[in-house]
């Protein structure tokens, strides 16, 4: 079982996962499996089946059990809840995928969200207008063109680890909330959205052309320990 105030952060290149998808599919159950089929493109497929494989495989190392055996909820803004084992703690599971990397952080009680983004992906620095704070936007103004979707990304997946964290994804508005880089830290424009002390915050670079970003609520973040693994298919089918 992992630490109490530990966070695990695996992740895995789908490119690597597709000679194994057929078994890393396996693991998934049927909902996730009747999900992955819909996808259009293989490679959304394939960082579906990863980013859920990967999971499960995650669940299982820390906490035991078949990966096929875990089931999870759907809260009310569709973040997936794992079920505990009867009388076993409360496990925080979250996912995130992009074009040819999966991503999954697990801790214990903890609020947390993970997101991934692929750097080669069209820029889209023009919904910073819409959906960044004031100083986000004016950072990102006076950065070098040539940074600015690179800088752009960073935001973005700092965003989107947050509303995930939360629970209630896009339906949190973008700009009520806003991030500094240097160092990095957020700030909120409610007071009620809490205190911005009880947020640890990380950013990765796991692959050259991928960035990465944590958050987690926790009422001591300096006692946190972020433990990360570059994973691969063998890894995970063992754990099965």
């Amino acid at each position: 079982m992992m630490a109490k105030d530990e966070v695990v952060v695996w992740w895995l290149g789908t490119e690597i996962a597709e000679e194994n998808l057929p078994q890393l599919e396996a693991l998934l159950d049927d909902t996730e499996r009747a999900r992955a089929a819909r996808f259009h493109f293989q490679h959304d497929r394939s960082s579906y089946i990863a980013a859920h494989a990967l999971g499960r495989s995650l669940l299982s190392t820390y906490a035991g059990g078949d990966p096929t055996g875990w089931r999870f909820t759907i809260g009310d803004h569709g973040k997936p809840e794992v079920i505990p084992p009867h009388s076993g703690p409360r496990l925080r599971l979250n996912l995130s995928h992009t074009r040819g990397l999966a991503a999954a952080a697990l801790t214990l009680d903890h609020d947390l969200g993970i997101d991934v983004e692929w750097l080669d992906r069209t820029p889209a620095i023009d919904l910073a207008e819409d959906y960044f704070a004031p100083a986000e936007r004016a950072h990102l103004a006076a950065v070098a063109p040539e940074l600015a979707h690179e800088v752009f990304l960073t935001f973005w997946t700092l965003k989107e680890a947050y509303v995930k964290a939360i629970g209630k994804g896009l339906a949190q508005p973008l700009d009520s909330f806003a991030f500094t880089l240097d160092p990095l830290s957020i700030r909120f424009d409610d007071e009620l959205a809490g205190d911005p002390a009880y947020w640890l915050l990380r950013r990765f670079q796991p692959t050259c052309d991928h960035l990465m970003a944590l958050a987690l609520h926790h009422p001591r973040p300096q006692d946190v320990t972020v433990t990360t693994l570059a994973a691969d298919s063998n890894l995970l089918l063992s754990t099965g």
